[in-house]
């Protein structure tokens, strides 16, 4: 691919003087193509944290523990009332400090990379919100469904897991797919944590060819095309589990 269009792109730098480097130049393409697919595998995997926060801490909102009742509430305080970008720093330098570290045969490295907290920090923030979104789901569940369930010998885990569960991320899915859409963009931030994702790699290319305009147009476009892909197929799951009845 990168044969196809080097010519019209170098061209373009000579003529306009605008240097898009990664559309001509082999290695940067290579980097950019990397940064692009760190950054899709740290966004899944910060949504799939969330997401696991989220239905774990909705469930133990249920719990009749005024122990747990109460934890869940203080971490939904405290990591929706800090900036995502403290709680990634005090994870990677605060707890990072204090991790165990594993003999490379010479030298140490952390057990947990920048990668790694990265993931931790923005998916616990991230869950902090979709345990809310996924409490106003299960409290929109008909009660009577449940009553329906209990009469049929379910016990209260199977009605969670079976019935209250999937009902409640139904009608949840709006307000979630907000959140997974402010999370793909709140991902950006591990930057400064040095993950190699999409804005550190085109920061390191601007650094090399002092083409900061262009790299900032291309930074741009991605998280453009990204965020609309994301929030089609989030649009997409809503229109398929739609149920009659329910919300409709």
């Amino acid at each position: 691919m990168l044969e196809m269009i080097a010519p019209f792109f170098e061209r373009l730098n000579k003529t306009a003087g605008l240097n898009f480097s990664p559309f001509y130049d082999a290695y940067d393409w290579g980097r950019l193509l990397e940064g692009m697919w760190i950054s899709v595998e740290l966004i899944a995997c910060i949504i799939a944290v969330s997401l696991v926060i989220g239905v774990v801490g909705a469930g133990a909102q249920t719990s009749k523990s005024r122990v747990i009742r109460f934890l869940i509430a203080a971490y939904i305080e405290i990591f929706r009332n800090t900036p995502p970008i403290v709680q990634l720093l005090f994870f990677y330098f605060g707890l990072g400090a204090i991790t165990p570290q594993v003999d490379m045969g010479g030298w140490y490295e952390p057990i947990i990379g920048s990668f790694g907290w990265a993931v931790i920090a923005i998916g616990i923030f991230g869950g902090s919100y979709n345990v809310e979104i996924f409490r106003s789901g299960i409290e929109a569940v008909p009660s009577t469904t449940t009553e329906a369930a209990e009469s049929l010998g379910f016990s209260n885990f199977k009605i969670f897991v079976y019935i209250t569960l999937p009902l409640a991320f139904r009608f949840c899915l709006p307000a979630l797919t907000n959140n997974i859409i402010s999370l793909a963009k709140t991902a950006s931030l591990a930057y400064v944590i040095a993950v190699p994702e999409i804005t550190y790699t085109l920061s390191s290319i601007w650094s090399d060819n002092v083409n900061v305009p262009e790299m900032m147009i291309l930074l741009f476009a991605y998280y453009i095309i990204l965020v609309a892909m994301i929030a089609k197929g989030m649009h997409l799951l809503e229109k398929r589990l739609a149920l009659p009845g329910y919300g409709q």
